[in-house]
């Protein structure tokens, strides 16, 4: 019989934990006034939810319904996990436990932060189930990847009751954009066997890489005029440099080089919010 526990570890991936647990402390961060928010209590519900349930929603989701997908794809043997058949009844009980969880934590959220949360869950799901299925349809795949950003926006709000500025929702969108585009680009092959047309499938490799380039690009540029130029803001120059040389240098693998980008995007997110933190406390 399979370990329930397990299983939730498994299909949550935890190295893309940080992926909206991240993005919740950074807008948490950036949203803050006062070190004593953070000995609020729904900050600490939230973080776990976002580092934890979330995840297991967003991949139990897409495990359920990427059945003819996974089956020749090796990340699932060697970075992921394949749900096996005698699984399914136990990944939907999870779903449905995390579903229960979230309608609850949403009797006692605002109307603003019911709404925000809503269209993560809605993103969460259609990217993955039917009938929308946002993840086949070139363009939609990459744009519905702003679910990572909704936690941000989520903690934003919840802290300072107003929405962040819209230069952060842009520069948000481009790296999303970005990473989804890029790390769709090794499943190339694998989704033209399932019959799947995502943004690299019906542009190509290059062309991907191209945009991405380009997406991560505007980012760049993004952070370093609204950061000032601060020395740090130029470590973001490091997420253009992936294509680049992918560009450039054809004997480099793009499998090898995209497991990388979830350390780095902690260890940026997490000097990050620590940078934020120490400014906002003891230099404002």
């Amino acid at each position: 019989m399979t370990n329930p526990l397990k299983l939730i570890y498994k299909i949550s991936r935890f190295r893309f934990w940080i992926y909206t647990g991240g993005t919740y402390v950074v807008g948490y961060a950036l949203g803050f006034n006062s070190i004593f928010d953070f000995f609020k209590l729904d900050y600490y519900v939230y973080l776990v939810y976002f580092f934890l349930l979330a995840n297991i929603f967003i991949y139990g989701v897409n495990d359920y319904w990427d059945k003819e997908t996974d089956k020749n794809n090796p990340k699932k043997e060697e970075k992921e996990y394949r749900v096996e058949d005698k699984e399914r009844k136990s990944l939907l009980r999870t779903l449905y436990f995390v579903g229960i969880i979230s309608l609850i934590l949403m009797v006692f959220q605002d109307n603003i932060e019911r709404l925000i949360f809503l269209i993560f869950l809605f993103l969460s799901y259609f990217y993955s189930a039917k009938p929308l299925r946002f993840k086949q349809v070139p363009f939609l795949d990459f744009s519905s990847n702003y679910l990572y950003v909704m936690p941000g926006i989520f903690s934003y709000y919840m802290i300072s009751k107003t929405l962040p500025p819209l230069i952060f929702l842009l520069g948000a969108f481009f790296h999303i954009a970005a990473m989804h585009i890029f790390s769709a680009i090794p499943d190339i092959q694998y989704d033209k066997e399932a019959g799947i047309t995502t943004t690299p499938v019906l542009i190509g490799k290059r062309l991907s890489l191209l945009l991405c380039l380009i997406f991560w690009g505007i980012l760049s540029g993004i952070v370093l005029v609204s950061a000032n130029f601060n020395p740090l803001s130029y470590l973001v120059l490091i997420y253009p440099v992936f294509p680049l040389l992918l560009l450039l240098r054809k004997e480099l693998k793009i499998e090898k080089l995209y497991w990388y980008l979830p350390y780095i995007n902690t260890t940026l997110g997490g000097l990050l919010f620590t940078s934020l933190v120490l400014y906002k406390t003891f230099l404002i």
